[in-house]
């Protein structure tokens, strides 16, 4: 009996261990760049792993989860309080194939603001005061961000993406604001069109990466 008991005790701590560490690709303070709250300084949580390997991503480092350093929620936490800001971004990679309720519990003891941005292709997991949904083309979105979001961000590069952008918008819920964000690579030549789409589709407003126009993180 005692030999299941401590079994049972050593699976529950290891359970625990797994949910309080997470692959961490880099952790910064800036401003954030992009969407409805483009320009507010946050402190941004960057986590490894994603299934989805959109060919315009410009952190591809983050797909995988192995090399990169597990880190507790509590030392996260830490780093976070250090830099004096009350908002948290977390993103990826794709955030959502980490379970993140403790994380969001830790967070929000703390006072944090929890900002998600995803594309929704991992089921929901954690309590957050915002979700950005920006979700791709080709890659299935779990039914319960739709009424969930905040923010619809969809990224286009080409004549066929405002379709794609439609149907989504389509999914949303009243209270989601719809964003289109031309892709950067072709953000010159291509910002004219997305504008004049913009203009005849009042729904929509503009979201550009001002991060990078800047030169900033």
């Amino acid at each position: 009996m005692k030999n299941l008991l401590t079994s049972g005790m050593e699976s529950l701590q290891r359970k625990e261990a797994g949910m309080s560490l997470l692959p961490v690709v880099e952790t910064f303070y800036s401003l954030q760049g992009e969407g409805c709250h483009s320009g507010w300084p946050a402190y941004f949580i960057r986590l490894a792993g994603c299934r989805n390997a959109c060919p315009f991503c410009d952190t591809k480092e983050s797909w995988q989860e192995e090399g990169f350093p597990l880190m507790r929620i509590e030392e996260l936490k830490a780093a976070a309080l250090a830099s004096g800001v009350k908002t948290c971004v977390v993103t990826g990679g794709e955030p959502m194939l980490h379970d993140l309720d403790a994380f969001c519990r830790v967070f929000r003891e703390a006072g944090f603001a929890l900002w998600l941005e995803t594309s929704g292709s991992e089921p929901l997991s954690g309590q957050w005061d915002w979700i950005c949904l920006s979700p791709k083309r080709g890659v299935p979105v779990w039914p319960e961000y739709y009424p969930s979001a905040h923010e619809l961000k969809v990224v286009v590069s080409e004549e066929s993406d405002f379709g794609f952008a439609e149907e989504e918008a389509g999914k949303a819920g009243p209270q989601c604001v719809c964003l289109l964000q031309p892709e950067w690579g072709v953000s010159g030549s291509f910002l004219p069109r997305v504008t004049e789409y913009i203009l005849a589709h009042p729904r929509w407003r503009l979201s550009l990466q001002t991060h990078k126009f800047m030169g900033i993180r």
